[in-house]
């Protein structure tokens, strides 16, 4: 039965959480605060109380038991990857209670109150981009309050038992991510404990909660100059060159982007010289997802690199083959954002070449990309990002034979308006560009890609900011 003082603290409690929300607002990226309530379970063991009152003399003519209650939690998390946090917590299971009738003439009842304080390490395995399987696994140390009264013909020596102790807590659960900062859990736990009576049992927590991410990045990192691509250098008679080729893809994705085409071309200009030279195209992915569905989309990568070199390079398709090895191959470790991007790739082997004195492969244009990023659902361009921007303007107006492209990009938080807002995203920074530079609005080509060209997983709301942003590309003319 739910017992309405129960009720009353959880609401308090989720009151003083939502009290101490702006205190911890400027916590660092990954904590997160939260607050549930739900059903506490457990299983008064009825052949032992009435085995203990047989013993006494008492014949038990009826026994009643209240097993389930109210509970509540409140716990503090830290998420320190995509994979894993750790979490404390605060709780209170409630109260279970039983009521023996005696022969002679009495009764007996017993009260078990359970609550303390819990550490748990919790291991999360994304499903979607917003939902997430996880389980837990921690100690708790609890007080365990017995309360017994007898009435008529029952005595009770020892009205009260109380017993603190350090015990083990398993649980599994299901969140869903509903906004950047909130989230829902629904779970099921189960706390080891001592009745403080030497009995051993469990105590079964079934539970809905809400949490609150702290975590919007306090500072956004606009990406630097992207390096010139080295071209080959001129090697000496009889030796011979091989060249390699890697390209990095955002999630899901197998096109060609223009920050790549560079590289395809230098790549192009080697197999255009040396026309007895073959590809081998390798497509690879990062660990996230199936293993069937990761070998079909490195595939996919490794097809797309082929087909662009022979739409755009007039290569011919008998020296190029693709082939997909999924996650097998792994450059850098997936547990980072940044190890993912970097195994979210393509890598050409290109045959070598003998009696190569005086290679001149096409130059590399000079070429320059940044980053700016948004607020959810926002265009509006931060001031932080002027010295870049103007930056930007200065190189156009200096050469003035370049134009800019300007692509906007989304997290899935609105995927009904994720075209829109990429594009007006990427609008607002070409306004900008000219309002406050005077760069000419001819040389600016907007896009909006929405959410189908992701970096990260959208899983924290730190990856989905760096979804929401808006790519300058300089030097790549169609």
């Amino acid at each position: 039965m739910m017992k309405t003082n129960k009720i009353t603290q959880v609401i308090t409690a989720l009151t003083l959480s939502g009290i101490a929300l702006p205190v911890l607002a400027q916590a660092q990226d990954g904590w997160y605060l939260g607050a549930g309530g739900g059903l506490a379970h457990t299983q008064i063991d009825r052949f032992e109380i009435i085995t203990d009152l047989n013993n006494a003399g008492y014949q038990v003519t009826d026994f009643q038991e209240d097993e389930r209650d109210f509970g509540y939690k409140l716990f503090l998390g830290y998420q320190f990857t995509k994979n894993f946090s750790f979490e404390g917590s605060y709780f209170d299971l409630g109260e279970f209670n039983y009521q023996a009738t005696t022969v002679p003439v009495g009764t007996k009842i017993g009260e078990l109150d359970f609550r303390g304080w819990s550490l748990d390490l919790i291991g999360m395995l994304p499903v979607t981009e917003r939902s997430s399987l996880y389980a837990r696994i921690g100690a708790h140390n609890s007080t365990a309050s017995v309360d017994f009264a007898g009435t008529g013909a029952v005595n009770v020596l020892t009205p009260k038992y109380r017993k603190t102790s350090m015990d083990h807590k398993l649980g599994l659960g299901y969140q869903y991510q509903m906004t950047d900062h909130f989230a829902m859990r629904l779970e099921v736990e189960r706390y080891s404990m001592d009745d403080a009576v030497g009995n051993r049992g469990d105590i079964d927590f079934l539970s809905l909660s809400f949490l609150y991410r702290f975590g919007a990045p306090t500072h956004a990192v606009a990406a630097s100059p992207r390096p010139r691509p080295a071209a080959p250098q001129a090697i000496a008679p009889t030796e011979q060159y091989c060249s390699a080729l890697d390209i990095h893809f955002d999630i899901a994705n197998d096109d060609i982007e223009r920050v790549n085409r560079e590289h395809m071309q230098v790549i192009a200009t080697f197999l255009n010289k040396y026309p007895e030279t073959k590809a081998v195209i390798e497509g690879h992915t990062d660990n996230v997802g199936n293993d069937a569905d990761n070998m079909r989309l490195s595939e996919q990568r490794a097809q797309a690199a082929v087909d662009y070199l022979v739409r755009e390079h007039n290569i011919a398709r008998s020296r190029l083959s693709a082939v997909g090895y999924g996650e097998s191959r792994p450059i850098a470790s997936n547990t980072t954002d940044a190890g993912m991007q970097a195994n979210r790739r393509i890598h050409a082997v290109i045959g070598c070449a003998t009696d190569i004195e005086g290679l001149q492969p096409l130059p590399a244009r000079i070429t320059l990309a940044m980053e700016l990023e948004f607020d959810t659902n926002e265009s509006a361009i931060h001031p932080k990002y002027r010295d870049q921007l103007e930056t930007v303007a200065r190189y156009l107006q200096t050469n003035p034979e370049l134009t800019a492209t300007l692509e906007g990009h989304t997290d899935n938080a609105s995927p009904d308006r994720a075209q829109q807002v990429s594009r007006a995203r990427a609008q607002s920074v070409a306004d900008y560009l000219v309002r406050e530079f005077a760069v000419d609005r001819s040389r600016l080509r907007v896009e909006g890609f929405g959410a189908t060209r992701r970096e990260t997983y959208n899983i924290t709301a730190l990856e989905r900011q760096k979804n929401r942003r808006v790519n300058i590309i300089i030097g790549y003319p169609e």
